[in-house]
């Protein structure tokens, strides 16, 4: 069976600029680079979304807001040439102990399964530190980027992941590993 390595990225403040909780898909607004720094990847790698919802849980948002905020990014992507494989979200508050909120792996290891994907040669990217645990939790290259929420929690960072401004300096890196 064929082993593809993916980057799973995060989507607020990282893929659209972090607005809070979105309830609706013309609340999304692209970062200016997404589509250019997700078509690069995608030559190499296969493409997910991991996202932590909790605005679900808490009631600011809908499940069917989320699907729909991601059905539109999903669709957008597609337009502008990028495919992405799957979305995950967990819908769960920090304090309830779930199994799928980041930085768990659990989204990552489903993905792996369902799409057999290598791990040791996939990424996570996101501007939370939750998000480069979840990476390197689940064994793959972590990279954080300083977008988004990124400036604020940067001193949070437990380990020594690699930092890039945003998405689309984040796929120079990844490239450049690739080509050594």
């Amino acid at each position: 069976m064929a082993s593809h390595p993916a980057v799973f990225l995060d989507r607020d403040g990282t893929l659209i600029e972090e607005k809070g909780y979105i309830d609706l898909p013309s609340a999304v607004a692209f970062y200016s680079y997404t589509f250019k720094a997700l078509k690069n990847l995608q030559q190499h790698f296969l493409l997910f979304i991991i996202s932590n919802q909790s605005g679900i849980s808490k009631g600011i948002v809908t499940q069917r807001d989320v699907e729909a905020v991601n059905r539109y990014i999903v669709e957008q992507c597609r337009a502008n040439g990028v495919v992405i494989y799957d979305t995950f979200y967990c819908p769960h508050r920090t304090e309830g102990n779930c199994i799928c909120k980041k930085p768990s792996p659990y989204f990552i290891n489903l993905a792996a399964g369902r799409y057999h994907i290598d791990l040791s040669r996939s990424f996570m990217i996101g501007d939370h530190p939750s998000d480069a645990a979840c990476g390197i939790n689940a064994g793959v290259t972590s990279i954080y980027l300083m977008s988004g929420h990124g400036r604020k929690h940067y001193t949070e960072l437990k380990s020594n992941v690699q930092v890039c401004g945003n998405i689309w300096e984040a796929s120079h890196y990844i490239l450049k590993t690739i080509d050594k």
